[in-house]
């Protein structure tokens, strides 16, 4: 297989290659995919109508089909390998003595055990360290950080560091006021010459002067 990065320092910017409709990816979030060799959305997102194989998914499954989406903020890292799951339950349906699905054409009496988890969200700056598994219907939130090969299970707080399997909070970034702030301040939606301008507070880990900024500059 021809690797699509050239080498492990290589990036794509991940909205810039999306064929898939269910997938929303915002502004400069990208995936570093060198050691596994494909882009993003053949290496990392599973099990997700939409895509080549199923592409008019609408005349199988109906117009009103309502599918799980993926939606990725503005400003995320998204490391090689990173996985996201899609497609509900995929048909298990845990309630049942069985969990099999067992198909219609052949068992007529069967009835569809499919079930939605709800859209898949990471939010902005968030950063998903080297093949991290991301479970449907998981919302991540702004600023947090995933450790390399943990298994998220569940959603995720704003600015705080998850590893495990299950993941779970090894800490958060800062304070409660100081996330409070930074939610706020919402620094991913500015203006790309404002983020310029403010980019010493936001490299610095200066969130109160950062704070200032927003309130001169933003703030209208």
């Amino acid at each position: 297989m021809e690797n699509k990065f050239k080498d492990w320092l290589s990036s794509e910017y991940i909205n810039e290659n999306i064929t898939n409709p269910n997938i929303f990816v915002g502004d400069f979030s990208y995936y570093s995919g060198f050691y596994h060799k494909e882009n993003f959305e053949d290496a990392c997102v599973r099990y997700l109508l939409g895509d080549n194989v199923t592409k008019n998914y609408r005349d199988i499954f109906g117009e009103n089909f309502d599918f799980d989406k993926l939606y990725i903020g503005k400003f995320c890292s998204i490391a090689s390998g990173v996985t996201f799951l899609l497609a509900g339950n995929q048909g298990h349906d845990t309630s049942r003595i069985s969990v099999y699905p067992f198909p219609e054409k052949i068992f007529s009496n069967s009835k569809s055990g499919f079930k939605r988890k709800g859209n898949t969200v990471v939010e902005n700056d968030v950063w998903i360290g080297t093949e991290a598994l991301i479970m449907p219907g998981i919302k991540i939130g702004n600023g947090a950080i995933i450790a390399s090969r943990s298994v998220v299970t569940k959603d995720v707080p704003p600015y705080s560091v998850v590893g495990g399997n299950p993941a779970k909070v090894i800490k958060l970034r800062y304070d409660e006021k100081n996330i409070l702030i930074l939610q706020e301040i919402a620094w991913w939606d500015w203006p790309l010459d404002k983020i310029n301008e403010g980019l010493d507070f936001i490299q610095n880990g200066d969130i109160k002067n950062l704070y200032e900024f927003y309130k001169k500059n933003i703030i209208l």
